[in-house]
């Protein structure tokens, strides 16, 4: 799996034919340096990208939960593992393994990482059902071949600041 970029441009013409470029506004930024006001938005929401950055302890707290009000909610969707690797990457899946891929936990792992923050209530934090299968349809068809133990899938978490 690679790193695939898709620009703020692309992003629009997505929210455009979806009907909602008047509320969905794309940006192209560096994660640790967001253009945005302290408690400027209501919600924040990340798809398939808050473990290349969010994996950094103090990610939320110095960087994350500063852009939403008070009782404002968060939500992210990761790739993630149904459970973490205790005994090391399965054989298996040495050959495709990329290290970027060790940003991706399970939803338990998320949970206990945004809990013992402070900042937020987590309000759910889960594998998304038939996750593997929705994340096979769209990439890394080899890597869940050899997958031969269950472990990847996607996860959804949901949260609310304090």
């Amino acid at each position: 799996m690679l790193f695939h970029h898709v620009s703020a441009s692309d992003n629009y013409q997505r929210f455009v034919k979806a009907g909602v470029d008047d509320r969905v506004f794309p940006i192209q930024a560096e994660a640790h340096k967001l253009p945005y006001a302290d408690g400027f938005f209501d919600s924040a929401i990340s798809i398939d990208s808050y473990h290349y950055f969010g994996t950094d302890k103090c990610y939320l707290c110095d960087h994350y939960a500063r852009l939403v009000k008070q009782g404002g909610q968060f939500g992210l969707v990761n790739p993630g593992l149904t459970r973490e690797f205790e005994k090391g990457l399965p054989e298996s899946m040495k050959p495709l393994w990329e290290t970027n891929m060790y940003a991706w936990h399970s939803a338990g792992w998320w949970k206990d990482l945004w809990q013992k923050s402070g900042l937020v209530d987590v309000t759910y934090a889960e594998e998304i059902l038939d996750g593997k299968s929705i994340w096979r349809a769209t990439a890394d068809d080899e890597l869940h071949d050899a997958d031969a133990e269950n472990y990847l899938t996607l996860m959804l978490m949901t949260a609310v600041k304090k």
